[in-house]
């Protein structure tokens, strides 16, 4: 019987509007299908990595606020030799969007974005923007999940050099980039990606609200099952394929946020690689291929691990 560790962290630290919907049914359908499955706290120094036969990470949820602690653990999971989906390097550049910058350079398309480490360079983004006529900014951290410190603003509002200046005093990167007004009117979606074949795709809706902070004062997700165009699903794919060529290592799964914009045409808004909520109570027909191709993976580690 193969032992599989869903590695995810403490309910506890989940908001009550936002739980986790995916690690139990999928840990059920594991074991259903004759796996020895549990969910594993990434920060819980009890667990013996060295006792499953494959690890997937899925929902690390709290590791923007313990990044660095976070990337140690990854070290003593691959010194066990015991496989890890997505793998360790996949996860380590994934975890500062500066990757966006990289995958652009690959020919992807992506949101313009001034990366910044200083108030000075902060400002001179926000000028820039101002002087292409954008009216609003987005300001974010590279390295952030659930939209945490992330802001909508004017492009001469101070709340906007407020949060970036106290991003920087953090030991952060700052994201600076323009509105895209179609992810404004609630037009993203989330592809989702299992061994590179397409599972379903989500509409989530807007979340920032203009001035800062999010629409209805808190960080909610509406999730709702959509079709994806042919071209989103190629979008997706060719995303995937760039990242394996950064990388060197195929993706089990991945998320795939993108708008299809009218100034820049179809954008990727993030690759998320190894915290994506599925959302698998709005789609439940998800869980058995997901199930079904974790253990595929856990019978032929070898044949997935690099391209």
């Amino acid at each position: 019987m193969k032992r599989i560790g869903i590695i995810v962290t403490d309910p506890a630290s989940y908001p009550p509007q936002d739980t986790d919907n995916d690690t139990a049914p999928l840990c059920a359908a594991l074991r259903e299908r004759g796996a020895d499955a549990r969910a594993l706290v990434w920060h819980d120094a009890s667990v013996d990595w060295a006792s499953f036969d494959l690890l997937v990470i899925r929902s690390p949820w709290d590791y923007v606020d313990h990044a660095a602690e976070f990337a140690a653990v990854l070290d003593p999971i691959e010194a066990t030799g015991v496989p890890l989906r997505n793998d360790a390097a996949v996860i380590r550049w994934n975890m500062d969007k500066h990757y966006l910058a990289e995958l652009a350079d690959r020919g992807i398309g992506v949101v313009p974005t001034h990366y910044c480490d200083s108030s000075g360079e902060v400002d001179a983004a926000l000028a820039a923007l101002a002087e292409t006529g954008a009216g609003r900014a987005v300001v974010k951290p590279t390295v952030s999940a659930g939209s945490s410190r992330t802001g909508l603003f004017g492009v001469t509002d101070p709340a906007a050099r407020e949060l970036a200046d106290g991003i920087l005093a953090a030991g952060g990167t700052v994201m600076v980039q323009p509105e895209i007004p179609e992810l404004s009117e609630g037009r993203e979606k989330a592809l989702y990606l299992v061994d590179g074949q397409l599972t379903h795709a989500i509409a989530k809706g807007a979340l920032l609200a203009p001035g800062g902070g999010f629409i209805g004062g808190v960080y909610q997700e509406h999730p709702v099952p959509v079709d994806a165009s042919e071209s989103e699903e190629a979008f997706a794919v060719s995303v995937l394929t760039a990242v394996a060529e950064a990388t060197g290592r195929v993706p089990l799964y991945g998320r795939i946020d993108l708008v299809e914009s009218a100034e820049f045409g179809m954008v990727l808004l993030e690759a998320e690689l190894f915290e994506p909520d599925f959302h698998l109570d709005v789609v439940p027909e998800v869980v058995g291929p997901f199930a079904e191709a974790i253990l595929d993976c856990a019978g032929y580690v070898a044949g997935r691990s690099t391209v």
